[in-house]
């Protein structure tokens, strides 16, 4: 990383991941004592608490980067989103769609209940992956076999969720890249499927797992695009930490829950049939650079997330001064030399942050041989 981005990155992630060990520590004492007693309060204190990590990321493009997210809905849907359960289905279009779902999330109303399907090793993450794990994220790992009831379990803890969540499911199962756009289109033409131009290929079991079990308590599937427009760069987690803007259009439907399909092969077609029509709307961006089809909605830009960085800024900032007034650290070599190798290591975790992001470093997961023409479903949608 160039010395310039650095000089950016480590204050940035000093405040980041400070606060959010502060915020691991709450969450810790809570599983270990609240949630014996009562899971529900648990999962109401944990909404709150995880909502002020995730507002960091939130000002990260509100107020920091600029990011301007324009949301594409119809004013029903739009007045609903936060309201109910939903289980959400997008494409994996940046490196940052993860946290363009928070945003909208926020702007909802449901940031500290949004969940989503993620690799196993995501919950190694120091800070962000640990505070998903408390907050019942639902970790995969890339093996059906291993992961089908897994899915399940988590899948029904979810019944008695006592606030409105939101469950993301990238059901292409990686990151869009062109490399992967060109083996899924040899793939689609070597099996009779629809040739994809702007999506990859659905993977339909995690897909199928999750509307069987949570048809019976989940109202609606959201379909959710995201599209670049011609004239703006797509954002990455090191284009955000040196505050550079971006635009991002994202397209909004929603599906009642009880209109899909009853049987696990039609779910899993409903599913594939989704991502043609996505594919064709995706097509229409490209000539349009607009959703025409959907109103566009005013989401703003909440001042909340810029109040919570605000007061972690200053809270922290006045630890800092009475610990180091305490301990005289920056007045002996050893206590330079402790300083150096923390922030060495902040500079570290960040590395590890911006690269788990990026896409061309995320893998594909493996495609089982499919059957001839219309042949079965693609393995679970496994996220990152």
């Amino acid at each position: 990383m160039a010395i310039a981005a650095a000089a950016v990155v480590v204050p940035l992630g000093i405040l980041f991941f400070v606060s959010g060990l502060v915020v691991n520590i709450v969450q810790a004492i809570c599983f270990v004592l609240v949630r014996p007693l009562s899971k529900n309060t648990y999962r109401r204190i944990n909404r709150v608490v995880a909502e002020l990590l995730w507002l960091e990321l939130v000002w990260l493009i509100d107020w920091w980067a600029g990011v301007k997210i324009q949301l594409f809905i119809d004013r029903e849907t739009f007045q609903l989103m936060g309201k109910e359960h939903a289980l959400l289905i997008c494409n994996h279009k940046s490196d940052i769609d993860w946290l363009l779902g928070w945003v909208v999330a926020q702007r909802s109303g449901c940031l500290g209940s949004t969940l989503a399907v993620m690799k196993k090793s995501s919950k190694l993450l120091p800070v962000i992956g640990w505070s998903m794990w408390f907050s019942e994220y639902l970790f995969l790992e890339r093996s059906w076999a291993k992961d089908e009831s897994t899915l399940k379990s988590g899948l029904l803890r979810l019944k008695d969720y006592p606030q409105p969540f939101w469950l993301a499911l990238f059901v292409e199962g990686t990151r869009f890249t062109q490399a992967k756009l060109l083996a899924a289109q040899e793939y689609a033409a070597s099996t009779g499927l629809p040739v994809p131009r702007n999506v990859l290929i659905p993977r339909t079991k995690g897909f199928v797992s999750a509307v069987t079990h949570m048809r019976s308590f989940v109202p609606a599937v959201y379909d959710v695009t995201v599209a670049i427009p011609k004239n703006s760069t797509s954002p990455t987690m090191l284009r955000l930490f040196k505050g550079q803007p971006s635009v991002m259009h994202v397209h909004i439907k929603r599906h009642l829950m009880k209109d899909l399909p009853e049987t696990d092969e039609a779910v899993a077609q409903w599913c594939r049939d989704i991502f043609v029509a996505k594919d064709a709307l995706l097509d229409k961006h490209v000539a349009e650079d607009t959703f025409g089809d959907q109103e566009l909605q005013n989401t703003g830009r909440p001042i909340k997330s810029l109040l919570v960085v605000t007061s972690w800024a200053c809270l922290l900032i006045f630890g800092a001064l009475k610990f180091l007034h305490w301990s005289s650290l920056l007045y002996s070599r050893k206590g330079i030399a402790i300083s150096a190798v923390g922030l060495a290591f902040v500079t570290f975790l960040m590395q590890i942050l911006i690269r788990f992001s990026q896409s061309e470093r995320s893998t594909p997961a493996k495609v089982a041989p499919a059957k001839p023409k219309n042949g079965g479903e693609h393995p679970v949608a496994k996220h990152h």
